[in-house]
């Protein structure tokens, strides 16, 4: 395998758009995720399409037992990680059960720290390559619509900026990635505005660009960075009114 890319949460659209991208540009795969058997599928179509090595595998965010013995049956070791799976979840349902919370915060939050901990020391150790963490525009400001699920992405956010910190003299890049809308199955009953909105297609090119012109942070698409700067600098007092 040629410098394998790990991408966790394979089969969400995004991550399947960005394994084409990856794939077309010569990278090894390891595609892991919840539903293996639909990966596995994934993975020979890309073998078949790009002449590339790809396998499909079972990851589960949630257990965060199962996180050092899963990296390290990685042979070779990747060369890059893209860090993928999320849930969006249903406020309402956070604000009534425990368990739904738990699992918002669980999800995009302490598994990400989890397997990008361990990420984190191996790449270290090899003093190359790459982790690309798929955060959202909710964590730049907390709004009523979905302040449980932006409150984890902004602390995944800055937990990403902290191992940029810490691994930048290390020869390992660390990628922050904003989405905005997208067009997805986690957003398919969402009414979103059509020019805020990318497809996964859009957001992949975004994100892989990123990776190849060394950027830090991205948002996707391009606009969203100046709207969440208009949105950061409304006053508390003026915010805490508005319906956004």
């Amino acid at each position: 395998m040629s410098k394998p890319v790990l991408i966790l949460g394979a089969g969400s659209d995004i991550a399947r758009a960005l394994g084409h991208e990856l794939a077309a540009a010569g990278h090894d795969l390891y595609l892991a995720g919840r539903h293996p058997e639909e990966l596995e599928k994934d993975a020979r179509d890309l073998q078949l399409r790009y002449s590339i090595n790809a396998r499909g595998m079972f990851f589960d965010a949630l257990d965060f037992d199962s996180h050092q013995t899963f990296y390290e049956s990685l042979e070779p070791g990747p060369y890059g990680l893209v860090l993928a799976f999320g849930l969006l979840g249903e406020e309402d349902q956070a604000r009534k059960t425990r368990k739904h919370w738990e699992k918002i915060i669980h999800t995009n939050y302490t598994g990400c720290i989890s397997i990008l901990t361990i990420a984190a020391n191996h790449l270290e150790q090899a003093g190359e390559g790459f982790i690309l963490g798929i955060s959202s525009v909710a964590g730049d400001r907390g709004r009523k619509a979905n302040y449980v699920y932006g409150s984890a992405k902004a602390g995944l956010s800055t937990f990403l900026s902290g191992l940029r910190n810490r691994l930048h003299s290390k020869g390992v890049r660390v990628i922050t990635v904003k989405p905005g809308f997208v067009r997805t199955r986690m957003t398919r009953d969402m009414d979103l505005p059509a020019r805020l909105t990318a497809s996964p297609e859009q957001a992949a090119r975004d994100i892989f660009k990123a990776i190849i012109k060394q950027k830090e942070i991205v948002y996707t698409r391009w606009m969203w960075r100046w709207i969440m700067l208009v949105i950061k600098c409304i006053p508390e007092r003026v915010f805490k009114r508005m319906s956004i």
